[in-house]
């Protein structure tokens, strides 16, 4: 019988939230004042505890996961900022934040081979295969969606999601007003990992697909929320 949840995982998850936290605790620390810094950390690993058991089941598929697992630590901070009267603004400065974090928690070397790999050619038939066997809906919660065959010219391939994990979990849990930031994270992650990503649409922002087209040595073209435009300002 297929695992249905992610409780095994547990313990090995919170040491990477716990590594995330720590990674934009001076930030926090400086945004927020110690006192209600020290707060916010406890509050975010309690309410990320406190999720886990609550993922919806979407298998074990490293590549799903990657995509998947981030929005649940998102929501954990934003609830944490809740607590403290923070607005859904300020929450998605930190998690545009969070996400560059993570990529750049990856070393260059590192960024550069998993760059060589999204393009090979090994990598598009497997996304393929993805899209394929995702509209089986193996999993309701999973991502839904279509692999698009590149021009050769404006992209090399793209995706377009019908379904969104992501906005799926996040109107379960009554959060949905933080999705447009967690799409907002792929544009650091993009110019990071060099996917050349330009994206027109997302289910977040109430469009019936997300659009993903990725060119190689391409410019990130993501449009973000405006609140987002001042986060230099934050640094």
């Amino acid at each position: 019988m297929a695992q249905a949840d992610y409780l095994s995982r547990k313990k090995e998850w919170l040491r990477s939230f716990d590594k995330l936290l720590a990674r934009v605790q001076p930030w926090v620390k400086y945004w927020l004042g110690e006192e209600q810094a020290v707060r916010f950390m406890h509050d975010s690993r309690q309410e990320y505890e406190f999720l886990i058991p609550r993922i919806p089941f979407i298998g074990n598929s490293f590549l799903a996961l990657s995509f998947y697992m981030p929005v649940t630590r998102y929501l954990a901070v934003y609830r944490a900022l809740q607590k403290q009267g923070r607005t859904v603004e300020e929450a998605g400065c930190l998690i545009y934040r969070m996400g560059r974090e993570e990529a750049l928690a990856i070393p260059p070397l590192g960024r550069r081979l998993m760059e060589v790999i999204w393009f090979s050619r090994w990598f598009r038939r497997l996304a393929k295969k993805r899209a394929i066997r995702s509209q089986q809906r193996i999993y309701p919660a999973n991502f839904v969606m279509n692999y698009v065959e590149g021009d050769g010219k404006e992209f090399d391939y793209g995706v377009d999601y019908l379904e969104c994990a992501n906005c799926k979990f996040l109107q379960a849990e009554n959060a949905f007003e933080i999705a447009p930031y967690v799409c907002a994270t792929d544009k650091p992650i993009s110019e990071l990992m060099g996917w050349g990503l330009y994206r027109t649409t997302t289910i977040a922002d109430g469009a019936p697909t997300c659009k993903f087209r990725f060119k190689k040595g391409g410019i990130t073209k993501v449009v973000i929320p405006q609140s987002l435009g001042r986060i230099g300002e934050l640094t």
